[in-house]
């Protein structure tokens, strides 16, 4: 459970900050969606026949933001036993920086979710090519990989490192498809039936592209 909430905190904080909920009270209440889920064994009705998780979670909280109109009622339960501290500095930074546009609660949710997942792939990736001692090669590559500003060219990269750039290029190729690698694990373990993973996938690319 702890595991879920980590991954799909600041997804649901989104949303309900979208849906024109102040920062404190956004926090209280992706809080209560989460111990209401605990509290009345909400997991229970999570089914693979019923799609996916990332779907009833959100439809989970639609229900918990209308169970409590009342600012009173989104409050705290389970007797301080939270299944996760929420930073509501942090939170409420991550969503000042969303852009202002046409995003729907709902496509915003989608979004921060494949976002978060690009995130943790990146991290293990990270940590994998650190333990490999590859840190200089990756920090170099991963702009590269991820479309990210300041790329640098193979030459350069190799000039830099002592390599040929063909190697930089081969290494570039292994980092890029272990990155895909990484990404499928990473959505495998929010699904409960390894053919789903590829339609994930695309569901995740296709919320990035919105």
């Amino acid at each position: 459970m702890a595991e879920l909430c980590s991954a799909y905190w600041y997804p649901l904080y989104a949303f309900v900050r979208r849906k024109g909920h102040p920062p404190d009270e956004a926090a209280d209440l992706v809080q209560g969606t989460f111990l209401t889920l605990l509290d009345r064994d909400g997991l229970a009705a999570v089914a693979p026949e019923r799609g996916r998780f990332r779907s009833f979670l959100m439809a989970a909280c639609s229900h918990h933001l209308a169970d409590c109109r009342d600012r009173d009622r989104a409050v705290k339960r389970g007797g301080g036993a939270l299944p996760i501290s929420i930073d509501r500095a942090l939170a409420e930074g991550r969503y000042s920086a969303e852009p202002v546009d046409e995003l729907t609660p709902e496509r915003l949710f989608d979004r921060r979710w494949a976002t978060g997942l690009l995130d943790q792939a990146l991290a293990r990736l990270e940590a994998e090519s650190i333990a490999a001692g590859k840190s200089a090669l990756v920090s170099h590559l991963l702009p590269a990989l991820t479309g990210g500003r300041g790329v640098v060219p193979f030459a350069a990269i190799a000039a830099e490192l002592g390599m040929t750039e063909g190697s930089v290029k081969m290494a570039a190729s292994r980092l890029r498809r272990r990155y895909g690698e990484i990404l499928r694990e990473e959505i495998a373990r929010t699904v409960a039936d390894p053919a789903d993973v590829e339609d994930e996938v695309r569901a995740l690319f296709a919320a990035l592209a919105r």
